[in-house]
Parts: structure tokens; C-alpha cells; sequence
């Protein structure tokens, strides 16, 4: 008994450690159920920064409408099982389950895989995205190595760095091309 409360408290000191980023679950936003999945091996050795296009969201509800927008053109539109990324990100600072940690991507063809994708609702062509959904970025990359999810020794990559796409616009990509453990171009999969 005694050790299993110990386990219980370790595992929420390693959860607490993490310093995770608010992030809303599929049931709080709204998720249908998925079609289907494949699991992902874990930890994963590339992260892939993306953009939505269209407008962005600074509140809760305004990005939890976009969200079950997101993944229904994915998979009414796209025929996919599920939304495509693994977490979208809000200008509201919010984290919103994708498909999560343990579940392959529809996000970047081949990388999927090997990589988590997490995408900033809005178009950022011309601007960056605010401080808070940067941030939001950040910490959940930050969480996803302490939670050992995120390889210690990924790369950061643009969605362009390994597909034929403008994604995530010009100021992001200029953006995380200065952010630690950005990796460059793969090779790109048209």
C-alpha cells in the first residue's frame, strides 16, 4: 500500500515538474470521436510548427469553435480519421488536444511518424502570433521533453521544412527559424 501511494505521488511530482501549458482536453472543446488511430512512438525526435490560416482566436470559446471547425473539414473534407495535429494553439494562450501525445499526426506526410505537429490558429503571413500563444508553443514543447514525449535532442521544424507548403507563413517561419533547436530543411516531400 505504502508503495503504491509512493508511485502515486511520484508520478504527480513528475506531471507537476513538467510546467505543462493550460491545455483544454478533447472532451472541453468539444471533439467528435475519432474514426480511428495509430499509436506513436514515443519520444519523438522532430516537432513540426504549423499555422491554420484564416483568422485567429483570443478567447476559449471562439478557439474551441475553430477547433471543432479544424477537425471537422479534416475529416469531412479530407476523409482523415481525426482533427490532423496532435495540439492547436490559441492566441487566447491555450493549448487544445489534437490527437494529443500518443497518437500519429496527419500533419506533415511522411515526417507524421516521427514528429508531433502543433498549429497556431490563425494566418500568420504577416504578423507573428501574440505573446501568449509563442509562449504557449514553447511551453508545451517544454513539456513534452520533461513528460518524456519530445526527444531531449529534437529539431524544430516549419511545416515548409519538410513539405511543399507556404505553412506557417512567412513572419512565423522567420519567427522560429530563431528559436533553440530549430533544424532547417528536410527533404521535402511534394
Amino acid at each position: 500500500m505504502k508503495f503504491l501511494l509512493l508511485l502515486t505521488l511520484l508520478a504527480l511530482t513528475v506531471e507537476l515538474d513538467a510546467r505543462c501549458p493550460r491545455i483544454v482536453t478533447r472532451s472541453q472543446w468539444g471533439a467528435r470521436r475519432a474514426k480511428g488511430s495509430d499509436a506513436l512512438r514515443r519520444p519523438v525526435p522532430k516537432v513540426f510548427i504549423h499555422h491554420t490560416t484564416g483568422g485567429s482566436c483570443s478567447s476559449q470559446s471562439a478557439c474551441a469553435t475553430k477547433v471543432k471547425g479544424f477537425q471537422n473539414y479534416h475529416m469531412d473534407k479530407n476523409g482523415w480519421a481525426d482533427i490532423g495535429y496532435n495540439f492547436l494553439v490559441g492566441e487566447d494562450g491555450n493549448v487544445y488536444e489534437g490527437r494529443g501525445w500518443d497518437l500519429k499526426g496527419a500533419h506533415a506526410r511522411k515526417w507524421n511518424p516521427v514528429s508531433y505537429g502543433i498549429s497556431v490558429i490563425g494566418d500568420f503571413s504577416g504578423r507573428v502570433p501574440n505573446p501568449a500563444a509563442q509562449n504557449a508553443v514553447k511551453e508545451l514543447i517544454a513539456c513534452g521533453v520533461s513528460l518524456g514525449k519530445i526527444s531531449s535532442e529534437y529539431t524544430l521544424h516549419g511545416h515548409r521544412d519538410g513539405v511543399c507548403t507556404s505553412c506557417p507563413g512567412n513572419a512565423f517561419y522567420n519567427l522560429i527559424k530563431t528559436w533553440p533547436r530549430y533544424g532547417g530543411k528536410l527533404s521535402i516531400d511534394c
